[in-house]
């Protein structure tokens, strides 16, 4: 099935899921899109299985708190950052709630965290202004890079460079063989005003990043040249929160929750607003992903809600 605007525009909402007490603020699929995994402000971490559309483990973090969830590899770990005691980045076993390992160091909130498409290693950055390098191996860090402001970064598809973003008006390309030589590459873009960004994403192809932001504004840019190709806005965030903009998995669409409660959706290509969904949320929608695998995603505000299209929805 290919997502075209027709497709997208019949989204349906096919589960709801009311499990956590406070708000949902990180949510994760595996890499093959059979589990998703989120946490929440209730300290709550919670695993659905996607093709049964069913809740299949909650796991309690009331010591540390959680933020930033991201299973790594399989779908049986996943680390997260800390929201209580200290900044700490940890490795949890999920089928047995065993933390595995700590990764200390950051000494201010940890407010990036991603996962190497290929490696089992991490990056990590935070309000302390520097961008962290880990392997899940180890609890020492392998890398650190002081920059002059608030980091997010992502690395590419393909696992061989990383991006930071840094205080929310340039992007730093490194290799990730030669991080230590410092960025091959700097775009300057014109600086956020109203808002700082809260998280950059490649497209599945490597061809552009995906830049969100704590505000009512999300940027597309070319990763070769920097060059901005769209400006998504029409939703609205008046509470300040790091709303996630995602591709979908052809990187034809932009979707994007909003304090209202909905999904906006965009053609990235064109920067045209395709639909607006309403899925019932009686909250903030902070989390929105699509799936890598399975024609569905999902979106959150305290409850989460699957979606799929309205053709399989009435099969169902």
């Amino acid at each position: 099935m290919r997502l075209v605007d027709q497709t997208v525009r019949g989204f349906r909402v096919a589960k709801v899921f009311r499990e956590n007490s406070d708000k949902i603020n990180a949510i994760d699929f595996s890499p093959n899109g059979e589990h998703l995994i989120s946490c929440g402000e209730d300290d709550q971490i919670v695993i659905y299985d996607c093709e049964k559309g069913q809740q299949t483990r909650t796991v309690n973090s009331k010591k540390y708190g959680v933020d930033l969830i991201h299973f790594t590899h399989g779908n049986t770990t996943a680390i997260h950052s800390s929201t209580k005691v200290d900044d700490t980045i940890r490795y949890l076993s999920l089928h047995d709630n065993k933390y595995l390992r700590y990764f200390p160091g950051h000494t201010k909130k940890v407010i990036s965290l991603c996962i190497s498409p290929v490696e089992d290693t991490f990056l990590s950055g935070a309000l302390d202004k520097t961008l962290r390098l880990w392997d899940l191996r180890s609890p020492n860090c392998q890398g650190v890079m002081h920059l002059s402001g608030r980091p997010v970064a992502a690395y590419d598809p393909e696992g061989l460079i990383f991006a930071a973003g840094v205080n929310s008006e340039c992007i730093k390309l490194y290799d990730l063989r030669f991080f230590d030589r410092g960025p091959f590459i700097t775009f300057k873009l014109n600086q956020e005003k109203e808002c700082d960004w809260t998280g950059l994403k490649f497209s599945r192809d490597g061809k552009t990043i995906l830049i969100s932001t704590n505000g009512s504004t999300i940027r597309l840019i070319d990763s070769f040249h920097g060059t901005p190709l769209q400006t998504f806005t029409g939703y609205l965030n008046n509470k300040g929160f790091p709303i996630e903009a995602s591709f979908s998995p052809d990187s034809q669409f932009i979707f994007s929750g909003s304090t209202d409660g909905r999904v906006h959706v965009w053609n990235s290509d064109s920067g045209h607003k395709v639909c607006v969904l309403n899925g019932d949320h009686p909250g903030p929608v902070q989390c929105v992903q699509f799936n890598p695998k399975l024609m569905m995603f999902a979106s959150a505000c305290t409850n989460m809600a699957f979606w799929i299209p309205e053709e399989k929805a009435a099969q169902n």
